[in-house]
């Protein structure tokens, strides 16, 4: 049975892809039409963010229940969070290359998500690195716990205290200082909302399948 979160999520993403391309944005220097990708690459952080949340969340509840259904969720939050985070890179790229003049420059923020990443990518090589569940579910799971923090550090605090290319950031002003109208507003918010709960579809998705494949004790 499909829940109404899923049903919500898929008509937001696609109001969001239809809406972000169609309804008019305002005109900024530099910026101009390119602007649109903020109804792209900015949901993929936030739904990204969220999916690592959760999956810090079921960390912890694995330590302090040892349930390995808490194990399952928190690694594929995870998996997918890293998905988006993939994505978000890409969507960037291609916005940096419109307004920077090349796909990765040596920018904080940059250099930091990409630190991020690979952070996670040595969860996922932890993981497959043993073969007994327990020990497995444990070691990541305190991995996890630590990893998270240094994440949104990383990603929020470190870009904040030199100089940076990215909006907020370093002393540059963030996208509320331009003259943004409702117009951003009303196809930004749903596209945030939507990617997001597509990410845990999708993580509940794998959940299932994770079910179905180990036997939980």
């Amino acid at each position: 049975m499909i829940q109404w979160w899923k049903i919500a999520g898929v008509l937001l993403v696609f109001y969001a892809l239809i809406a972000g391309l169609l309804l008019p944005v305002p005109q900024l220097a530099i910026l101009e039409q390119s602007i649109r990708n903020l109804y792209y690459h900015v949901p993929m952080w936030f739904g990204m963010l969220a999916l690592l949340f959760a999956s810090t969340v079921n960390a912890i509840r694995f330590l302090n229940k040892g349930s390995l259904v808490s194990d399952i969720r928190s690694e594929a939050y995870a998996n997918i969070a890293m998905v988006y985070g993939v994505m978000g890179l890409l969507t960037g790229m291609i916005w940096a290359k419109n307004t920077w003049g090349a796909y990765w420059t040596n920018d904080p923020k940059l250099n930091s998500a990409a630190i991020g990443m690979l952070m996670y990518l040595a969860y996922m090589v932890l993981r497959s690195s043993m073969d007994d569940e327990e020990k497995r579910a444990r070691v990541s799971a305190v991995y996890n716990v630590f990893c998270f923090p240094i994440f949104v550090v990383l990603i929020f605090v470190l870009p904040r205290l030199t100089d940076s290319l990215h909006p907020g950031n370093g002393g540059n002003p963030g996208f509320n200082a331009y003259d943004l109208d409702s117009r951003l507003r009303m196809v930004f918010y749903p596209a945030v909302i939507g990617w997001t709960l597509i990410g845990f579809w999708l993580a509940d998705l794998r959940i299932r399948i994770q079910k179905i494949e180990r036997p939980l004790s």
